[in-house]
Formats: C-alpha cells, sequence, structure tokens
C-alpha cells in the first residue's frame, strides 16, 4: 500500500463496524481476584486500545519493526539517550532543537554520558569525531532553524562502520515528506504536536526502530516505569491527523516554496533557508531523501536583529508563537525565545508556513519586509 492508504487503513486493525476509531479512555480494566486477566488490557500505564493502534500506525508509515510513544518529544529524546550506558558519548548536529542541547549538557553528564557538537554536513569533521566511545550520532534534517539538510544515507554508513547508531528527528519533515530508516537511520523520531497532530492542540512523542527490537522492549519497560506515557485521548488526536497529513504536507510545502523563491530574491533578506530552494546548499540532498521540501523556513535579515524584530512585529498572518506544523502560519524569533543558550542568529526568523492560501501569506510578508 502506498503511504496515504497506510496513513488511513492500519494492517491488523479493525474497529468492530465503526468507521471513525474510538475514544478509550478508561485508566483501568477489570481482571479477576488473583489478577486473571479477563481484557485486553491491565492499566493504561501498560497499555491502551487508542495508544497501540498509534503505534502500529506509526510503525507502518516509517517502515519500523516498532514504535514507542511518549507525553511529548522531550520525554522520547530523553529516553533514547538515557539508554545509552555510562561513559558513552553523542554526536549532536551543531544545529539543533536547544532543549535538546541542555539535556545533553546539563542531564545527561550526570548519567555519565558525554556529547559533543559537531557540523555533520562536513564529512572531514564527522570522521574526525568519531571514537571508540561514540554510541549515537543525532541529528534532525532538516535541523531547527538553520534548516540544515543532512545526508542520511552518508552519515549511517560512516556510523555503522564505527559500530555508532543513527538517530534523527524528522519532525521539520514528518514521514510524508521524509523516511529516515529506509536511509539507514536505525531511530526517527518525532514531536508528534508538530505536523502529526496538525492543529496545535496536541502533545506527544514518538520513537520508531528500524531493527532494534531489543531496545524498544527495554524502553517499552522504563515507559512503564517511569510514567511518560501518551494519553489515550491525544493519542487519537494524533491518530487522526495521520489521516490527513500527506494532503496538509503537500499543501505546507507548495505554500513554502512559494514564499521562499520570493524571500530569496528580497532585498531585505540576507539569506533564506529552505530545504527545496535551489540556491540551498542542501538542495541536491533533499531532492535525493525528501519526496516533499516541508513547510519550515527560515531568513536572515539584513537589518540584523532590530530588523527581524521589526518584521515579525508587523505580520498579521503569521502570528508570534512557538511550535510549528499547525494549519496556521506562524513566525518565531529564535534567539529571543532560546535566550542565553541559543545558537540561533540574531537576525533569523523561523516561518512555519500554514494553509492559508498563498496570496494571502506572500501579501503578508511582503508588506512585513517593506
Amino acid at each position: 500500500m502506498k503511504f496515504p492508504t497506510r496513513a488511513i487503513h492500519v494492517p491488523g486493525i479493525r474497529h468492530e463496524g465503526h468507521i471513525a476509531p474510538s475514544i478509550h479512555l478508561s485508566t483501568t480494566f477489570e481482571h479477576g481476584p488473583a489478577n486473571e486477566k479477563l481484557a485486553d488490557y491491565e492499566y493504561v500505564r501498560y497499555g491502551n486500545a487508542n495508544i497501540n493502534e498509534l503505534e502500529a500506525r506509526l510503525a507502518s508509515l516509517e517502515g519500523g519493526v516498532e514504535a514507542i510513544t511518549y507525553a511529548s518529544g522531550m520525554a522520547t529524546i530523553t529516553a533514547l539517550f538515557g539508554s545509552l550506558p555510562s561513559g558513552s558519548e553523542i554526536l549532536i548536529h551543531r544545529d539543533c532543537y536547544f532543549d535538546t542541547r541542555i539535556l545533553a549538557e546539563d542531564v545527561l553528564k550526570d548519567r555519565g554520558i558525554s556529547h559533543r557538537v559537531v557540523d555533520l554536513a562536513d564529512r572531514d569533521q564527522l570522521e574526525q569525531a568519531l571514537s571508540p566511545a561514540t554510541a549515537l550520532i543525532w541529528f534532525e534534517t532538516p535541523s531547527n532553524p538553520r534548516i540544515d539538510v543532512l545526508d542520511i544515507e552518508a552519515i549511517a554508513e560512516l556510523a555503522h562502520a564505527n559500530g555508532a547508531k543513527v538517530g534523527v528527528d524528522g519532525t521539520f519533515a514528518s514521514p510524508a515528506a521524509q523516511q529516515p530508516l529506509s536511509l539507514g537511520a536505525d531511530y526517527v523520531m518525532h514531536s508528534m504536536t508538530k505536523y502529526m497532530g496538525g492543529h496545535s492542540d496536541v502533545l506527544g512523542g514518538a520513537l520508531v526502530f528500524r531493527d532494534d527490537t531489543e531496545l524498544a522492549a527495554k524502553l517499552r519497560t522504563q515507559r512503564s516505569l517511569t510514567g511518560a506515557v501518551l494519553s489515550p485521548f491525544n493519542a487519537w488526536l494524533i491518530g487522526r491527523g495521520l489521516m490527513t497529513l500527506e494532503c496538509r504536507v503537500e499543501k505546507h510545502s507548495e505554500n513554502a516554496l512559494v514564499l521562499a523563491r520570493m524571500l530569496d530574491s528580497h532585498p531585505a533578506v540576507e539569506r533564506c533557508n529552505y530545504p527545496f530552494l535551489e540556491s540551498s546548499p542542501g538542495y541536491a540532498t533533499a531532492r535525493k531523501q525528501m519526496r516533499l521540501g516541508g513547510g519550515m523556513l527560515s531568513i536572515e535579515l539584513a537589518g540584523g536583529r532590530d530588523a527581524a524584530l521589526r518584521v515579525a512585529s508587523r505580520m498579521r498572518l503569521f502570528v508570534n508563537a512557538t511550535s510549528l506544523g499547525g494549519v496556521e502560519s506562524l513566525v518565531e524569533h529564535r534567539a529571543s525565545i532560546e535566550g542565553e543558550h541559543s545558537n540561533a542568529p540574531d537576525n533569523l526568523l523561523r516561518l512555519s508556513v500554514g494553509l492559508e492560501h498563498k496570496d494571502d501569506l506572500l501579501a503578508d510578508l511582503s508588506a512585513a519586509l517593506g
């Protein structure tokens, strides 16, 4: 089955005559006096129909053997990073979500897990950085907020030759645009809060495994113990969002490319970052490994921080707000949001291009840029 069909029809899942999946909100299930199993489930922390269906849908869409969902994207990253043995090292791409870096700097070191920040787009840097302690190479592609496009296949080849695993945060692309497991990644992570949910009203994260069933079993047990479980209602909302994921991402991508081409030639913009923009350094890689360019882009303004804040304040359809991947267009000055921990340029604005008409979005940006 093709992607949009698999997004709607999950193998092995039937709804007993109901076309729309039901929400199963019960936190506990009946059992016998000596804990004899009378139902499919025991307690929501150990399993729930909505969570299990969502995980089956995710594994099918990503081509993985198994998926585990979590209460948030950061809970997902924490679980994977924390599974590494003491003495391990993680190589993290220079451009990534700032809380991922803070997690590595402030939390993992207390567990004996170190990290180094590397430009993974530079093959020589990666080869020099790899060491016997390297257990995991972690990166986003496209990255946040510079929209770096990294060659998943090339990085996986180097990592595996060194005995390291590869984890990809695919949130910006979503599985509708890119499937890292098919390119050699061992794990793909998603903040399902974004494109998978698609409507800025649900929080969740997921980790999909290419073939590491041993780690999947370990993390599933740990999730039950630590309690970072996704709520059934959120699982239901995200499952519903996945059914329309491809057609939404197609429209996000169409709008974003139109805007990127306008912004790339605008005199107020020093640089426009978008995977399918012909002037992008990662254009060839993006075309090789992505079906769609996605809805995320960033611009670097010629007038520095003041110009970036001025443009953001003038936008009307683009709302100044955190997050991305919803139907509405959003803008953020990432350096302000991230504060002292930020690596984002002061003149950079990150745009999450929504599903509004492209002409209206073009007019809004043109007016804001002046």
